[in-house]
Parts: structure tokens; sequence; C-alpha cells
């Protein structure tokens, strides 16, 4: 597994580390409107999942921020942002800020994609900064666990996997 800190003490991740190459786990996580949405939702499309601990504070909202900026010129690419608010919480939040070119889900009710992508902090009960890039075959072309939790993701080759993967 992936050695992740937060704020500078190590946290323990759950679930089944991915890596490039793997066919991509699936999930099913809650939309905005509480509809369950899974990666075969998806399915045919190159998919940038980007995840986040908590959509409402720094880091994770420029992570939000940068993703929903770039989703308009990435052509063929649907971008998911990722994380354990509250479905209601995070609609409110995207609608106050603006953001409406990414779909923002909410893996709080059985942490499946947390587990499933090994990005669960059992301390925690938050997902662990991450991003991976799925293929339309679903395959995982790019992925990145970010060491310390409270950093940002290398956004340049995140996005330049996603324009790259068919």
């Amino acid at each position: 597994m992936a050695e992740v800190t937060f704020k500078g003490n190590k946290v323990t991740l759950v679930g089944n580390e991915v890596n490039v190459g793997d066919q991509a786990p699936d999930f099913t996580v809650l939309a905005n409107d509480l509809s369950e949405v899974t990666l075969a939702d998806t399915k045919g499309k190159v998919r940038l999942i980007s995840v986040v601990p908590s959509i409402d504070t720094g880091v994770c909202e420029q992570q939000t921020r940068r993703f929903n900026e770039e989703a308009s010129q990435l052509d063929g690419v649907e971008v998911l942002t990722i994380s354990v608010d509250l479905p209601f919480a995070q609609k409110r939040w995207c609608a106050a800020e603006g953001i409406d070119n990414v779909q923002v889900l909410s893996d709080h009710r059985e942490l499946s994609f947390g587990e499933n992508y090994g990005v669960a902090i059992k301390e925690l009960r938050l997902l662990s900064r991450s991003i991976f890039v799925v293929d339309s075959s679903d395959k995982v072309t790019y992925v990145e666990y970010v060491q310390e939790v409270t950093e940002h993701p290398d956004y340049e080759k995140a996005l330049e996997a996603a324009k790259t993967a068919k």
C-alpha cells in the first residue's frame, strides 16, 4: 500500500491499491440527488477521478476548482470528484461555487470507492487525496496517491494522462 501522511502523521489506507495497467475496480457512490453512480455508468469514456478528503477545505476546494476549469478543455473526458462529504453538502457547495463541469460524488455511505481504490483512511473515515485516470476500456492509465494528504496532486501529469488516454 502507498505510504501516506496527514499533517505529518502516518495514516492507514484501507482497501486494495490500484496500479497502472489494472482493470479499474467498480464502485458505487451517490450523486447529489442520492442516485447511485458506478464506474459502469461512464463506460466507454475516459475518466479522470479526482479524490479529495473534504470538498469544503482549502486544498480540496482548489483541486476541485482546477479540474472544473480544465474539464471544458478535455474532449471526451469525464471528470469525477469523489469525497465522503454528504451529497447535500456537496450540492450546496457546488451551487455556491459555480462548479458545473465535473460530477461531484459522495462515498459516505459504503466507502465503496475508498476501499476498492485503496484510499479510505482508517483513522479518519476520509478519502486520501489521489488521482486516477481510467481509459475507455476501463484500464487504469494513471495513478497518483498524494503522499501528504494536505498537499496538491500533480495537476499537469494528471491532465496530460487524461488527454492521452483513449
